[in-house]
């Protein structure tokens, strides 16, 4: 079962990844219980973890402040999840892709043509198409078999905009793009093209940390350059 502390670190830690809160900005037990409506106890115990995984600094007098990450601090955290990735899909494909996981896959590329053939990108549309990433994303994860390509994956998701939860939901050519690479990848691992597959998911990760990158200073996720 679930905990309050639970429920509010998922909150909080959403919001950072997401840049509803900015980088600097203080995060204070008091107004964030009141605005989460729930005592200060899961708070302050969220705001510890969040601290201890790094997003956010605690400074004496100060209280917690929100990690500022630099374009190239976020830009190398996408190399090493590209790396990962990579990995992923050539240990997937050399194993082969089992007739219920190439269903998911299948079933991932054709939702995201749904939402996508329509010629430009409806806000209804921005959590379904996410959850769909998430899925495309950790069902090749799984497939590789490899626990600790998995573990590593997810550990660069606890920075700033490099989860494959995080879309930046703006530019259509990008989006499609990128989901034209699901279709790619899609393919690759289920005719077992283990090469192959791995240098698209590489460039896919790849080009969306170079995207952010070139954008960082518009999107706003940090105050380095």
């Amino acid at each position: 079962m679930r905990t309050r502390s639970q429920d509010v670190t998922e909150i909080l830690r959403d919001w950072i990844l997401t840049g509803a809160v900015a980088a600097g900005e203080r995060l204070e037990e008091v107004p964030l219980a009141e605005r989460l409506g729930v005592s200060r106890t899961p708070v302050r115990a969220a705001l510890t973890l969040l601290a201890n995984e790094g997003l956010i600094d605690y400074l004496p007098k100060r209280g917690y402040l929100v990690r500022s990450f630099s374009a190239d601090e976020v830009f190398a955290a996408y190399e090493v999840r590209a790396a990962l990735e990579g990995l992923a899909c050539r240990l997937a494909a050399t194993s082969g892709i089992p007739d219920e996981a190439a269903a998911i896959l299948r079933a991932c590329v054709a939702e995201g043509d749904r939402y996508l053939d329509k010629g430009h990108l409806a806000e209804d549309d921005f959590r379904p198409y996410q959850a769909m990433n998430v899925t495309f994303h950790d069902t090749i994860l799984r497939l590789s078999g490899n626990v600790w390509a998995e573990r590593f994956v997810n550990q660069t998701h606890g920075i700033p905009f490099v989860s494959d939860r995080i879309i930046l939901w703006h530019d259509y050519g990008v989006i499609l793009r990128s989901h034209n690479d699901h279709h790619r990848i899609a393919e690759a691992l289920i005719n077992r093209q283990a090469a192959r597959a791995e240098d698209l998911m590489r460039e896919h990760v790849y080009f969306a940390g170079l995207f952010l990158r070139e954008n960082f200073h518009r999107i706003g996720l940090g105050q380095n350059a």
